[in-house]
């Protein structure tokens, strides 16, 4: 008969075994520290990326409106670490790629791992589920970010790539810029806009159809519209579409599916103003993008099962309020026309948004997500 320490010992040994075994979304969705409830689990997730939009961002905007921003009614935040797999300053491909596959990736990655080889995406995941999918962004809709969550490619510069993402893909709706990628492609002769249309697709855009007051969300098909045929102009210059297009997406995604949603909304030029060094710039597309966060919560509350992250891949230009700034009036400084290795945080807010508190890996964003709408399982 076996004593008592070799039975300990077996335990022990099991115990390990089982420990070792928890995948990193097990242990990414595990309660917060300080956090006795249990996490709940939401039927729709939007996650709101804004590219390049740091804490020095959110502060310089917040003191261009008064001292006040949307970013007060969270009390779910966090911080997550940006570095790739080859860089400590992340691209906005290899951060967009942790945040949609969970993994770590080298710079200018889209959907791939640091072999270059295909990961499955949370949109993917969705689909999987049968969930209603959609993207929504301010650049082309082939551009890094939200490339990440349906394109696979090996560099980022491969648009055309990235677009073929979409004829493999079932989402339900994109909205951004970007349709050479699909009509006009230098990679082959294919016309993707007439492919998406065999497939049942309703594919419009702004130079033929209008402005995106009139896109028709009831027609019962899956929806493209596009908003420029390479990258939308600044918000500065005329660009106004985000904040109707998120009230359409939202609205057209929430019936969808018995099953839920899931979008990503990219506030993406925030990281050119950045790039760029130009602070009002940066100022007037987080002041457009805060308004698309309020209309994404007013919708949330509404519903009562929707969870908001809000985050960004990374910081971009070295941003800093300099001394000498007056309220409504800020003095700003730069460090650099690329990006930097800050902190960059987390605000969540509906069921579930407890998971995001701490400070965690960008990859986790990724697994809190799967974890909350229960993907994969």
């Amino acid at each position: 008969m076996p004593s008592d320490k070799h039975i300990i010992g077996i335990l022990f040994a099991v115990l390990m075994v089982v420990i070792s075994s928890c995948t990193p979304t097990q242990q990414a969705a595990a309660v917060p520290v300080g956090y006795t409830g249990e996490l709940a689990h939401p039927k729709n997730v939007i996650l709101l990326i804004g590219d390049g939009m740091g804490l020095p961002q959110i502060t310089g905007a917040m003191y261009m409106n008064d001292n006040k921003t949307i970013f007060e009614q969270f009390k779910n935040i966090g911080f997550h670490k940006t570095q790739s797999a080859d860089n400590l300053v992340t691209d906005s491909a290899a951060g967009a790629t942790a945040f949609a596959s969970g993994v770590k990736t080298y710079n200018g990655a889209v959907g791939v791992n640091a072999k270059k080889e295909p990961v499955p995406t949370l949109l993917e995941l969705a689909e999987e589920k049968h969930m209603a999918t959609g993207l929504v962004a301010t650049s082309s809709i082939t551009h890094a970010t939200p490339g990440a969550f349906i394109g696979h490619v090996a560099s980022r510069q491969d648009m055309d790539g990235i677009a073929l993402g979409f004829i493999d893909s079932d989402i339900d709706i994109f909205i951004g810029g970007g349709m050479d990628y699909f009509a006009r492609r230098k990679a082959d002769d294919r016309d993707l806009v007439a492919e998406l249309k065999a497939k049942g697709y309703q594919i419009s855009n702004f130079f033929d159809d209008g402005d995106i007051g009139r896109l028709n969300i009831k027609s019962g098909h899956n929806i493209g519209y596009f908003t420029a045929n390479a990258e939308p102009l600044p918000y500065s210059e005329g660009r106004d579409y985000l904040v109707p297009a998120t009230k359409k997406a939202l609205s057209f995604l929430d019936k969808r599916s018995e099953n839920g949603f899931f979008i990503m909304i990219e506030g993406s030029q925030i990281d050119w103003g950045g790039h760029a060094n130009d602070a009002n710039y940066v100022v007037t597309e987080l002041h457009e993008f805060e308004k698309v966060i309020a209309a994404a919560l007013d919708y949330a509350a509404k519903d009562g099962n929707t969870l908001v992250i809000v985050t960004a891949d990374h910081e971009t230009g070295g941003f800093a309020v300099q001394p000498g700034s007056k309220l409504n009036d800020i003095q700003v400084a730069f460090t650099t026309k690329s990006h930097t290795a800050l902190m960059i945080p987390v605000f969540a807010m509906g069921p579930g948004a407890e998971a995001f508190r701490g400070i965690y890996e960008n990859t986790a964003i990724f697994d809190k997500i799967k974890a909350a709408l229960k993907l994969g399982e």
